[in-house]
């Protein structure tokens, strides 16, 4: 079984974090091992606390499992701080994998989730770590400090992030306007751009982190990175077009729509 190691916050209603990324990784045919960065308190409604995990016992997690299991990928998830962001770097630095890295900082209800000298930590310690990293529009600007309004505003972040040591990048344009929802995804070689219908659903909690993971799970030596994407997006889509409409805030998704 193609094995996944994730490294990220726990959300106890399911939607997002550790949770959606072991049903993700799970729903497509993975075996998901977890490092649990962070507890939380939310739902639907959002965030309303977090109760972070100690640097070494994060890492210790991630040994245990490295140590014994193995791993084909890593995804990391929420980071909170600069001692995790060490704690992490360094088992990464050991584990020579293929890395996606989500650069999570704010939670879909607005709540964030990264103190603020963490993303120059960010910058420094994930990055350069980053086989595959998965930003959306507002992370991409905090991490560039570009303002992004268009595409060509994305492909200046994506250079920028390829610059600051991204191996791979994809920026996720669900926050820009249009009737359509274009990703890029920029490597070495050049970009290739996703376009798909855009989705009128408020059913949308934990997309970010379930894209991250099925790139993770998706992801072969044999297939290359832009047809990997194209297929976790496909996963994403229905996901979110089969969402059960759970909760009172923003729902979701459907994660075992493939089932």
């Amino acid at each position: 079984m193609h094995r996944v190691l994730i490294i990220a916050g726990s959300d106890p209603s399911g939607g997002a974090g550790i949770q959606a990324d072991i049903k993700t990784v799970t729903c497509l045919g993975g075996y998901a091992m977890t490092a649990i960065t962070a507890l939380t308190v939310q739902n639907t409604l959002g965030v309303s606390d977090v109760m972070a995990v100690p640097p070494d016992f994060i890492a210790a997690q991630a040994m245990a499992c490295l140590d014994d299991i193995g791993a084909d990928a890593i995804k990391t998830g929420m980071l909170a701080d600069i001692e995790v962001m060490e704690a992490v770097s360094l088992v990464l630095e050991s584990a020579h994998i293929f890395t996606v890295v989500d650069p999570v900082m704010v939670a879909k209800g607005g709540h964030a989730l990264m103190k603020d000298r963490a993303v120059d930590a960010m910058k420094a310690l994930m990055l350069p770590l980053a086989d595959l990293l998965t930003p959306n529009t507002p992370e991409a600007m905090a991490l560039t400090g570009l303002r992004i309004e268009n595409e060509d505003d994305v492909r200046k972040a994506g250079a920028a992030l390829l610059g600051m040591g991204a191996k791979n990048v994809l920026i996720k344009g669900g926050h820009l306007e249009g009737p359509e929802v274009v990703d890029f995804l920029f490597t070495a070689e050049g970009e290739h751009r996703f376009t798909s219908e855009r989705i009128e659903t408020k059913h949308t909690h934990g997309t970010g982190c379930t894209l991250a993971s099925a790139c993770a799970a998706l992801t072969r030596a044999a297939r290359p990175l832009h047809e990997t994407v194209g297929l976790a997006r496909d996963y994403v889509g229905g996901a979110i077009l089969m969402a059960p409409g759970l909760g009172e805030g923003h729902g979701p998704l459907r994660h075992n729509w493939l089932l």
